[in-house]
């Protein structure tokens, strides 16, 4: 009974054909479901993971056709230009899992001139987020970005006010990053990078391509581990 009671819950979530129910087998699947509520619980779970491997097989697919959008940006900051293998990340500064992951990719980048790190302004949170972003492009060499793109993930919360305190004690006016803001060209940039994501399927940061592979989330182990595979592969190539 459990798996027909599953089985049936399934396709109407999925709305296979939108599959007709008699009242009385009705009666019985709404009795039991109130009976064991856990079943809905462990069918939304199912759905989930099936829509999540959907994605990363999406993402995946696209990965090959979209290489030089993805790392060869001359509009993305990058860091370690000579590095052996590259780690693109989608990220927003307002995002709070993209600031709980930010330590470990600056590190990362410190300590593994083998591997280039591009960074990708994926703008979700709204006009501070771009504001933030906007000023970030400012940097004049790629310390000065790890300084401001550090200053902008810690900056809790990260308002006008806080972006215009990091940019002046870097040396950058405020205003002119409200002009770059409003310019045709990094307009076009932030269209850009978020038609990237949507043709990749990546709704949200933060998200990481490495080689043929996308992690998603502030999962920094799962990263390490797919640097570590593309290093392997490319030391197998060469």
């Amino acid at each position: 009974m459990r798996l027909v009671i599953i089985a049936a819950l399934a396709l109407t979530l999925t709305g296979c054909g939108q599959p007709k129910v008699e009242p009385e087998f009705g009666a019985k699947v709404r009795a039991y479901l109130l009976e064991n509520p856990e079943v809905l619980v462990e069918v939304s779970q199912a759905l989930e993971a099936k829509q999540q491997a959907e994605r990363a097989e999406k993402a995946k697919a696209s990965i090959g056709p979209n290489r030089a959008r993805l790392e060869r940006d001359g509009r993305d900051h990058v860091l370690n230009p000579d590095g052996q293998v590259t780690v693109v990340q989608f990220f927003d500064y307002n995002c709070g899992y993209c600031k709980v992951i930010a330590p470990e990719i600056l590190e990362m980048a410190r300590t593994r001139p083998n591997v280039r790190f591009v960074f990708k302004d994926m703008v979700i949170f709204g006009p501070s987020s771009e504001y933030a972003a906007a000023a970030a492009s400012a940097a004049r060499s790629p310390a000065q970005f790890s300084s401001i793109h550090n200053a902008m993930m810690t900056a809790k919360p990260l308002d006008q006010a806080a972006v215009d305190r990091i940019l002046t004690a870097h040396g950058i006016s405020p205003a002119s990053v409200r002009a770059t803001m409003a310019g045709d060209k990094w307009q076009g940039y932030v269209r850009d990078v978020r038609a990237l994501a949507q043709e990749m399927g990546i709704d949200g940061t933060p998200a990481f391509v490495v080689g043929d592979n996308v992690v998603h989330g502030a999962d920094p182990d799962s990263l390490k581990a797919a640097i570590a595979a593309e290093l392997r592969r490319k030391n197998k190539t060469t």
